[in-house]
């Protein structure tokens, strides 16, 4: 397992955004996550994207963070958003995502972010799982679902 750097429209990134997206709209039964993101959220120092990839070079999993303060939409200044976290269905259970997780921990660390936080959703226990196993923990609900009944939003002091 090979996990690197790429920017976010980086063909490798849309691929598995893609299928994270397909994944949403069968579980949430909608279009996917319509969170708005640029390809500059995550560009360092303010951001990183991550995809993992296989012996063989195939990208099997994903991962990025982007830089937030205060933002009025509950955000507080020192953030890093965790976002589009995504293994492919036959990688899962390896600990890609949790290798993926702390190479994301640790670089929203360096870059001087103090809280990463993420918003997932009730029809994902497999994510609450491993960020609950991962020392994150209920925080009040921030960003573009905020208000939404299925949100869950999550942090961890870096």
């Amino acid at each position: 397992m090979h996990i690197r750097p790429v920017p976010f429209d980086h063909p490798d990134a849309v691929k598995l955004n893609d299928q994270v997206q397909a994944e949403y709209a069968v579980r949430y039964g909608d279009g996917g996550d319509e969170t708005p993101l640029a390809a500059a959220d995550f560009a360092p120092p303010r951001g990183l994207y991550l995809i993992a990839y296989d012996a063989l070079g195939v990208p099997v999993a994903s991962g990025g963070w982007r830089s937030q303060d205060e933002n009025g939409e509950g955000n507080q200044d020192g953030d890093a958003e965790l976002k589009r976290m995504y293994v492919v269905e036959d990688m899962r259970g390896r600990g890609i995502a949790r290798r993926v997780l702390a190479a994301l921990e640790e670089d929203a660390r360096a870059a001087g972010r103090r809280r990463m936080v993420l918003e997932t959703g009730v029809k994902q226990p497999e994510a609450v799982a491993l960020y609950t196993s991962s020392g994150y923990e209920p925080c009040e609900k921030f960003g573009y679902y905020r208000f939404h009944e299925l949100s869950l939003c999550y942090a961890k002091a870096l």
